[in-house]
C-alpha cells in the first residue's frame, strides 16, 4: 500500500476526523523523515485555519497556532498563494517576512508548509519540519503537496 492509500484508509477508518488527521500526520512525518508537523483546516465557509492535528509542537506554540488567518505565517501564506512555503532554517531565515516569531519557538529548522487542495480549493495547510537545516527537494515538495491533497480529500469525504 502506498502512502496515499494509507492516508486515505487511516482517515476513513478513524473514529473522528481529528483522530484521522493525527494518525495521517504521523504517517506523513514518518514517510518524509520529519520531526514535527501540523494540519490546519478551514471550516466550510470560513476564512481562518483551525488546528486539527499536531505532533511535537511545544504547548506554548500550540496556543498561538490554534487559529491562523489565511495569509499569515507559513501555513496561511501557503493557503493564500496556493503554493508551498519552505525554509532551510526556520531559526535564521524569515522567508521574505512570512515566518512569524512564534514559529521559531518550535526549535525546528528545515520547514515546509503546503496548501491542502480538494476540488481545486485550498481547504487547509499541512506543515512539516526537521530538527536540523534541510532544503526540501522539488521531488520532496511535490510528494508532500500530493500527500496534503490526499489528506484534504479524505477529510472532506468523512
Amino acid at each position: 500500500m502506498d502512502v496515499s492509500e494509507r492516508i486515505t484508509e487511516i482517515v476513513k477508518n478513524a473514529p473522528t476526523a481529528e483522530q484521522g488527521a493525527q494518525l495521517a500526520l504521523e504517517a506523513i512525518m514518518e514517510e518524509t523523515a520529519t520531526a514535527t508537523g501540523t494540519v490546519h483546516l478551514i471550516p466550510r465557509g470560513g476564512q481562518i485555519l483551525e488546528l486539527l492535528a499536531a505532533k511535537n509542537i511545544p504547548a506554548g506554540v500550540l496556543e498561538k497556532v490554534r487559529t491562523i488567518p489565511v495569509g499569515k505565517g507559513m501555513g496561511g501564506v501557503a493557503v493564500e498563494r496556493r503554493q508551498p512555503v519552505t525554509t532551510c532554517n526556520l531559526q535564521e531565515d524569515d522567508a521574505g517576512g512570512v515566518i512569524r516569531q512564534g514559529a521559531r519557538a518550535t526549535g525546528a529548522q528545515g520547514a515546509l508548509a503546503v496548501p491542502m487542495i480538494s476540488d481545486d480549493q485550498a481547504i487547509g495547510a499541512l506543515g512539516v519540519a526537521t530538527n536540523e537545516p534541510r532544503d526540501f527537494t522539488r521531488a520532496e515538495i511535490d510528494a508532500i503537496l500530493d500527500m496534503g491533497s490526499v489528506l484534504a480529500r479524505a477529510l472532506r469525504a468523512r
